[in-house]
């Protein structure tokens, strides 16, 4: 009797700890990208209808230029980033649902760390191999962040990511998941870089 218990314990270890470096191997296969970025307003003046400095009103200039001698241009604008779980069951893999339960990241406009912050609550990603957008809210000072910019490269910097051609390229996120487990909290070992052009 004590020798079967000894090997079904035995067992359940074993496959106990095959479904632990299962579901580690599966976290592993959730990927993420910058999908995009809009609505982004400077000291409260809409950008995603601007081409170039010459759309500006001369009212709009002058606000924006008193904001800058005071040394404050708030920028505000809402990222989404793709988070893409191919644990479906399919290609040799079981399915796994996975729990974003903290997301600190760090936002880089034009190579230049700017922001940081967290997400709100958790994020559910189920395996069905399709993708869920995670919204972050941007706020931040850029006048404080770009001091050795004048006005006018500021408002090109910003219509280069925000107006009417705006891109994400400029964008880029450091973030360091930690996701919710049948096994508990799993912290990536590393940060991982957050681009537009492909997943990481």
């Amino acid at each position: 009797m004590r020798k079967v218990f000894l090997i079904s314990f035995i067992t359940i270890l074993i496959l106990t700890g095959c479904s632990v470096v299962q579901t580690f191997s599966n976290v592993s296969r959730l990927k993420y990208k910058i999908h995009s970025a809009k609505n982004y307003q400077l000291l409260g003046i809409e950008l995603g209808n601007k081409k170039s400095l010459t759309d500006f009103h001369s009212l709009e200039i002058l606000k924006l230029s008193a904001g800058l001698i005071r040394g404050k241009l708030p920028l505000t604008f809402l990222i989404n980033i793709e988070a893409n779980n191919p644990n479906d069951g399919n290609s040799g893999y079981p399915r796994t649902d996975l729990n974003i339960i903290s997301f600190p990241w760090r936002l880089y406009l034009n190579d230049k760390e700017t922001v940081h912050g967290n997400i709100a609550q958790s994020i559910f990603v189920p395996g069905k191999g399709e993708s869920v957008i995670i919204p972050i809210q941007i706020e931040f000072d850029i006048a404080k962040s770009f001091k050795e910019k004048s006005l006018d490269d500021i408002l090109a910097l910003l219509l280069q990511v925000g107006g009417v051609k705006g891109s994400t390229s400029n964008l880029k996120l450091i973030a360091k998941p930690i996701l919710g487990t049948p096994f508990g909290k799993l912290e990536y070992p590393d940060e991982i870089t957050i681009v537009d052009k492909s997943f990481n």
